[in-house]
C-alpha cells in the first residue's frame, strides 16, 4: 500500500495473524486504526481493512517494519527490527513521502536506535522526509484511548496541512 509522494507512509510493526490471513493492514477487530484515522480528520469516513487501497486517493499509505506475522509484536527480536528499520529507511528515501510516521513508540526505538524517543516529531529526517512516531493502535495499548490517539494522529495531519511542500 505504498506509492511515491505521499503526504503519509504509516508504517506498523508487522502484520498481525489477521492480517497476514487477510492481506490487510491492521486487520484485527480490536485494533483502533482505521477509527483513529478517521477521528483524526485523515479520512472522511471509517474505512475498513479490506478498503485500504483508498488510502492513496488521500495520500497516504501504509507499509510495516518487519514483514513477519506474529500474534503480538513483542515476539519481534531486536535484530528483525534493526533490519526492518534499515529497509524502511531505504523505503522513504525511495519513495519520499512528506511524514513518515511509525505507529509504536517502543519499535521505532529499537528499529532506529533512538532510545529516548517519544511521541511526536522526531530530530531525524530521512532524505527530506520527517519522521514522526505515534501510539501504536492495537488493542493491546490500552493506556490510549481512540480519542486520545486521534489526538496525536490530528497534530500530525495538521503538521502535514501546515507545510504540504515538505
Amino acid at each position: 500500500m505504498v506509492a511515491s509522494g505521499l503526504s503519509v507512509l504509516f508504517c506498523g510493526i508487522n502484520p498481525s495473524l489477521m492480517s497476514a490471513a487477510t492481506g490487510h493492514h491492521f486487520a484485527r477487530p480490536g485494533n483502533r486504526f482505521w477509527p483513529v484515522l478517521h477521528l483524526a480528520g485523515f479520512t472522511p469516513r471509517q474505512l475498513r481493512p479490506a478498503e485500504q487501497d483508498e488510502l492513496l486517493a488521500y495520500g497516504l499509505g501504509i507499509t510495516n517494519l518487519v514483514a513477519r506475522a506474529t500474534a503480538r509484536a513483542d515476539e519481534l527480536s531486536a535484530a528483525e527490527l534493526l533490519d526492518g528499520g534499515r529497509l524502511l529507511a531505504e523505503k522513504a528515501q525511495r519513495l519520499r513521502p512528506r511524514r513518515l510516521a511509525v505507529v509504536g513508540v517502543t519499535a521505532y526505538r529499537t528499529a532506529f536506535g533512538e532510545k529516548k524517543a517519544r511521541i511526536g516529531p522526531q530530530e531525524r529526517r530521512i532524505g527530506g522526509t520527517r519522521v514522526w512516531v505515534l501510539p501504536n493502535p492495537s488493542g493491546l495499548n490500552a493506556h490510549w484511548t481512540a480519542q486520545t490517539m486521534a489526538e496525536e494522529y490530528a497534530l500530525l495531519r495538521e503538521a502535514v496541512t501546515e507545510d504540504p511542500s515538505r
